[in-house]
């Protein structure tokens, strides 16, 4: 059988081609091929992995030639250079590494602080320049000061332990951070507009996604102490920059640091020029260290699956069989959408989840169910998750993971139940696959239900009391919203009650406050499926 082939078409150090070679794999590393992409495409079909960093671009097209291809492997985190979905389609496994350089960038964000207390840049220029300005510099110390981490994933934690050892005082906002992993840490967990008040240097370490976009607007910034010093090495998106400069305008924030814009590249914005601000241009992975160990990861991990079939830190497939993944493939859906929906409920810190499985299901490889199910979990709130990385998030969050298998599964040959417990409360829901191959929700918090996933939804808990459905429908027909089922479960007549709706198109801000004043309404929540 012929060793497989792989093309490295950016630059990749000699030690990651020497681990291809060590593993039996035939290597051809054209550095700069990754720029001529008529080249790339001429070629392509010829190998079974690619193994680039962020010059190549794998569109749709290269993809197309790619006749042969198995493997996408990216030395690094971001993939915005690899069209994933025209990937998938074809079956190619896309791979990434995002936690090699997890230290390098935590050492940029603290490096940031530090220049930004004791105006290092500023006074450099100044006295590069001929100047002596000793008195126009005067910094602030770190030690014995607040820093507020806004996202203590893997980064955010190792920022939380330089601080930590600079003598600072750390408190963190992050949902998914249990109180038994912000003590093992060592960092005081609060909430967001706590931390807001408190802080005196706030460091962004969150993706960005829905949730989290201009988590620092002016609103945000009125919040904190006059004085506050932000810094932001995570993602252009987190921080609202015009609010920024304004506030830095008035000397309501003292200072900033930024790594990411909301443009890159970066050649104007608001930010630039101030006198109180440092910019780095998307420096954090850029150090030798981080570029090495990505490299080498990705030769390990793309030699894993090409000689073994291993799946590692994959973005758009979960460690399935070609036998199993006809049987599994409902089931993977049917978990992810039970995590989201649970997911998209959480407004409290995450400590447990447990995964039920009973019946069929039960005897299928749950490992990757349960992935499935905790990247739907953790994906609303944390953006870049995949089924390979969502169990080491939860990990990372010191979130409990218990897996449940039980022969039975009552009225279902079938069932999976994904039951959350947060700081507030715990949720549960279940669900199956029918014969038809859809997956359906069958029960929420103990109350049944037999309602499909939709693209937009409604969730409502409510008092079981005449009217209600009257009142909803009204409201949704006055904004010209139109349903297009409508799921009803409770307790018992008179008790609580659950209901699902299915809608068309979206439902704006004002229409669900509408919803949510309705007599009966204890909560509504649009999800998104």
């Amino acid at each position: 059988m012929a060793a497989p082939r792989v093309l490295i078409s950016d630059a990749l150090s000699d030690a990651a081609v020497q681990i291809f070679k060590d593993r039996g794999i035939d290597v051809d590393f054209q550095p700069n091929l990754g720029k001529d992409k008529e080249k790339l495409a001429e070629i392509i079909g010829k190998y079974d992995g690619l193994a680039i960093r962020s010059a190549t671009k794998a569109t749709a097209k290269i993809i197309e030639k790619a006749t042969r291809l198995k493997v996408i492997g990216r030395a690094g985190i971001g993939v915005d250079n690899v069209e994933i979905p025209a990937a998938t389609a074809k079956g190619i496994i896309v791979m990434n590494t995002p936690f090699g350089n997890s230290i390098t960038t935590a050492e940029h964000a603290i490096t940031l602080m530090l220049a930004l207390a004791r105006e290092i840049p500023a006074a450099d220029a100044s006295t590069q320049a001929g100047k002596w300005e000793k008195n126009r510099f005067m910094g602030v110390e770190i030690t014995a000061k607040t820093l507020g981490v806004i996202g203590c994933g893997n980064i955010g934690s190792i920022v939380a332990d330089r601080a930590l050892g600079l003598r600072m005082k750390v408190i963190a906002f992050d949902p998914f951070l249990s109180p038994e992993r912000a003590k093992d840490i060592g960092v005081e967990k609060v909430e967001l507009d706590d931390l807001l008040k408190r802080a005196d240097f706030i460091t962004l370490h969150t993706p960005l996604t829905d949730k989290t976009r201009n988590v620092i607007d002016a609103a945000a910034i009125a919040k904190m102490k006059k004085g506050v010093r932000i810094i932001n090495c995570a993602r252009g998106g987190l921080v609202d920059e015009q609010a920024l400069a304004d506030a830095l305008n008035s000397k309501h924030v003292a200072g900033a640091a930024f790594d990411v814009f909301v443009e890159e590249p970066a050649t104007k914005n608001v930010l630039f020029g101030h006198p109180n601000v440092i910019c780095t241009p998307h420096l954090g992975a850029s150090t030798t260290e981080a570029q090495e160990n990505v490299a080498l990861q990705v030769a390990e991990q793309m030699s894993d699956y090409l000689l073994t079939g291993a799946i590692t830190n994959a973005l758009n497939f979960p460690s399935i069989t070609a036998e199993e993944a006809p049987k599994l493939k409902p089931f993977v859906t049917l978990a992810e959408k039970l995590g989201s929906f649970a997911g998209q409920l959480t407004e409290s810190g995450l400590s447990k989840v447990t995964i039920t499985y009973e019946g069929q299901v039960a005897e299928m490889k749950i490992k990757a169910l349960t992935s499935a199910a905790l990247t739907g979990l953790l994906r609303p709130m944390l953006g870049e998750v995949n089924f390979v990385s969502a169990p080491e998030l939860a990990k990372e969050r010191g979130v409990v993971v218990e897996e449940t298998t039980r022969a039975m599964s009552g009225d279902f040959d079938s069932l999976i139940t994904v039951t959350v417990v947060t700081e507030n409360q715990t949720r549960s829901v279940s669900g199956t696959v029918f014969a038809d191959g859809r997956p359906r929700i069958v029960n929420i918090k103990g109350i049944r239900m037999d309602a499909e996933f939709a693209p937009s939804m409604v969730y409502i808990t409510n008092l079981d009391k005449p009217g209600f459905i009257g009142k909803f429908s009204g409201t949704l027909g006055e904004a010209g919203i139109n349903i297009a089922t409508f799921h009803v479960g409770r307790e018992a007549p008179g008790a609580n009650a659950v209901a699902l709706i299915e809608i068309d198109g979206d439902m704006p801000a004002d229409v669900l406050e509408r919803v949510r004043a309705l007599p009966q309404v204890q909560s509504a929540k649009l999800l998104h499926f």
